[in-house]
């Protein structure tokens, strides 16, 4: 009777032991986990579209309580999720992708994170002061060169011009680079056994 307790009880601690292992045999990232992602090619604001598939490569392991969950190298599936074509006047260009999934041992899983991208800085307001400074020059000079009827003329002159130099310098496109490190937070728990 002694005996059957003692493995009892040594069956119970060994157990104790092993189904914390085994619970950690599944690999879980909790929402908020970094993954880091170098892409494979080049993407543009310019050409991309909303959907369109980049591939790219898991740059550093994902870690969860000391285990690797998400191996460095493994394949990374992003989508293009957010796309604007730089405008001329206030249009800023935009381009952001999502993580959509990953390779691990051969078998893919979907995940949900962040968009990692960019916005260029917004144009309206330095467009304004490029065409109202064009305005305000062609005034002046037209008010010295031929009085009020001179101004009127040389604010619509210097407007226009103003309004083609905002237009033939402010647009940008955002291109994110092959090789560009872009780095994505899950949304949701991942779980990769």
């Amino acid at each position: 009777m002694k005996r059957n307790r003692i493995v009892v009880v040594a069956l119970a601690m060994a157990f104790g032991l092993v189904l914390p292992m085994l619970a950690l045999a599944d690999g879980t990232l909790p929402s908020g986990s970094v993954i880091n992602v170098v892409i494979d090619q080049a993407v543009s604001s310019k050409t991309a579209k909303i959907g369109q598939r980049v591939m790219g490569t898991v740059s550093q392991d994902v870690t969860s309580g000391g285990k690797v969950v998400i191996p460095k190298g493994s394949v990374a599936r992003m989508s293009v999720s957010s796309v604007q074509a730089s405008g001329r006047l206030s249009r800023p260009a935009n381009l952001w992708l999502r993580l959509r999934a990953v390779t691990v041992a051969g078998k893919s899983y979907r995940v949900a994170t962040t968009a990692a991208g960019h916005t260029m800085g917004g144009k309206a307001k330095r467009d304004t002061v490029f065409i109202g400074g064009g305005a305000g020059l062609g005034a002046l000079i037209g008010g010295l060169a031929g009085g009020g009827k001179g101004a009127v003329i040389g604010a619509l002159a210097g407007g226009g011009a103003g309004t083609a130099g905002a237009a033939a310098t402010g647009k940008k496109d955002v291109e994110i680079p092959a090789e560009a490190r872009l780095e994505f937070r899950t949304q949701a728990e991942l779980t990769i056994p």
